[in-house]
């Protein structure tokens, strides 16, 4: 029986720890499909080899969601674990539109506004190139030892 008819029997017999466990059940079913579509797609898009180094590279440098804690009107977002210790905390405003400034949240004004969007634009476009660019490199050097027999 799929669990989606295990859920609605639970549901229906007014089980509703039972429909929870199911829900969940199916909630990770859901995602583990979405994630190995996903893994597909990534792989024909890139080399196996490139790929398993880019997402290595990428893990060091996101900012997972257990490192944000709201406090309030503010976020405090612990950015950088190395061997245990919090590199580098960091104060955010919680709330679009507001900016700390000297330990308050002051309104931001519409140039600030405006000259942080295009600068995250510009940022965007930068990240991008220098992802190419690394990963040619990469290719070229993987290519290198393939030929000397190394790999």
């Amino acid at each position: 029986m799929s669990s989606t008819k295990k859920l609605l029997e639970s549901i229906i017999s007014n089980d509703y720890n039972d429909a929870n466990e199911n829900l969940s059940d199916l909630f990770v079913e859901i995602l583990r499909n979405k994630l190995v579509e996903a893994k597909k797609i990534v792989a024909a898009k890139y080399g196996v080899a490139e790929l398993a180094e880019a997402l290595e590279s990428l893990e060091e440098e996101q900012i997972d969601e257990s490192n944000i804690t709201k406090m309030g009107r503010l976020k405090l977002i612990k950015a950088r674990i190395r061997g245990g210790k919090v590199q580098r905390r960091i104060k955010k405003s919680a709330i679009a539109g507001l900016t700390l400034r000297a330990g308050k949240l002051i309104r931001m004004s519409p140039t600030e506004k405006r000259r942080r969007k295009m600068g995250a634009r510009r940022a965007k476009i930068k990240r991008r190139a220098k992802l190419a660019r690394s990963l040619q490199k990469r290719r070229r050097s993987l290519n290198k030892r393939k030929a000397l027999g190394l790999r």
